[in-house]
């Protein structure tokens, strides 16, 4: 496509936003970004659409020595995902998993300390909510998101990124009501080959991108 690659990913979610229109100023729909990756995505997305924005937290469990690997993903609520084919070929045991993903349960709660700090979660039930990241590569952090989410009860799920490999785009659309990817290229390589600018933005930014937003926010408990 004449867009890719995506400058940054500030332009990804403008870009992104184009092909999500009929959700705007739609009173029940939210925008829940996957941090980090897609919370600027994710802040464009909620503007363009005039949404409430909010972070919804995922962690990947990277596989032992190649940690941009996923072994699988969690989420609140004791969610745990694992993609079956990178285990098997790799022969990770139970006990190395469950190691890998106490860790990043406590980096899922200094992140949701971080970033909500008193707030509350939103409400979810009976909305249609917007499932952002920067991009699908295995999508086990996206899968681990929707899984969560249902829990939740809400009235629709759309899953939306800028570039996702065609594969999993496929997968994820039999998981909720509706997938958007901006472009599905092949080969695909991977979801950072398709910005200028890859770089992760810090726990700082996030925070002042989520107030940034001015994001309709569930009440501070006393």
């Amino acid at each position: 496509m004449e867009d890719l690659p995506f400058r940054d990913r500030t332009q990804a979610g403008q870009l992104l936003s184009r092909k999500l229109v009929r959700y705007a100023e739609c009173a029940d729909v939210i925008v829940l970004a996957l941090p980090r990756g897609g919370v600027p995505v994710g802040v464009e997305v909620a503007e363009a659409l005039h949404a409430p924005l909010d972070v919804f937290l995922v962690r990947k469990l990277g596989a032992p020595g190649q940690e941009e690997l996923a072994m699988g993903a969690i989420a609140a609520g004791g969610v745990r995902v694992l993609n079956d084919e990178v285990v098997r070929a790799l022969g990770i045991s139970p006990r190395v998993i469950d190691s890998v993903a106490v860790r990043e349960s406590r980096e899922l709660l200094r992140r949701d300390q971080l970033y909500r700090g008193r707030r509350l979660a939103p409400q979810v039930e009976g909305r249609t909510v917007i499932l952002v990241d920067d991009g699908l590569a295995t999508g086990s952090t996206m899968r681990a998101a929707i899984k969560a989410l249902l829990q939740k009860r809400p009235n629709r799920i759309v899953v939306a990124v800028p570039v996702g490999a065609p594969p999993t785009c496929e997968e994820l659309a039999g998981m909720v009501d509706e997938i958007v990817c901006y472009a599905t290229p092949e080969p695909f390589y991977s979801v950072g080959f398709w910005y200028e600018d890859f770089s992760q933005a810090t726990d700082e930014q996030i925070r002042a991108e989520l107030q940034r937003a001015g994001k309709e926010l569930a009440p501070v408990t006393p």
